[in-house]
């Protein structure tokens, strides 16, 4: 069986990164995975504060997308693992999170995201599914260290 998950208030929207489930990281807390991720996006500057403290994970998603910010040089290369690092704190953080994600055994799990080619599936199924791996990734990761 393969689970899919879109958006925060679908069925196993718990994986979204929009989903309501605080955590502390580098030293600060953030609101969601999103805040987090799009704020590494700007590490260092003011930029990542004003997004860590957006009010929704769709504000902080927006403002984290607008090129007139200054995206770092490295963004490209380090994506991947600041993804894993906000999701391995989501996860470890919240216990029902983590029953959740560990409840999914060894399922496919799937980022039915139509317009996202990289960390979705993408409208045809073609996508990377990039967030979907990381959370299988994460899965496997609680198991060994159960």
């Amino acid at each position: 069986m393969t689970i899919y998950f879109y958006g925060r208030t679908n069925e196993w929207g718990e994986f979204s990164n929009f989903a309501h489930y605080p955590f502390k990281l580098d030293g600060k807390s953030w609101a969601t995975s999103e805040h987090y991720f799009q704020a590494m996006k700007f590490e260092g500057t003011e930029h990542a504060e004003q997004i860590r403290q957006a009010k929704r994970p769709n504000d902080a998603a927006r403002m984290g997308r607008q090129r007139s910010r200054p995206l770092r040089k490295d963004w490209e290369s380090v994506k991947d693992d600041i993804m894993r690092k906000a999701v391995w704190a989501k996860f470890t953080t919240h216990k029902d999170l983590k029953s959740l994600l560990l409840s999914t055994g060894d399922n496919e799990i799937v980022e039915n995201a139509p317009g996202d080619y990289y960390w979705g599936c993408g409208a045809d199924g073609s996508g990377r599914n990039m967030l979907g791996r990381i959370l299988m990734e994460t899965r496997e990761r609680l198991k060994s260290e159960a």
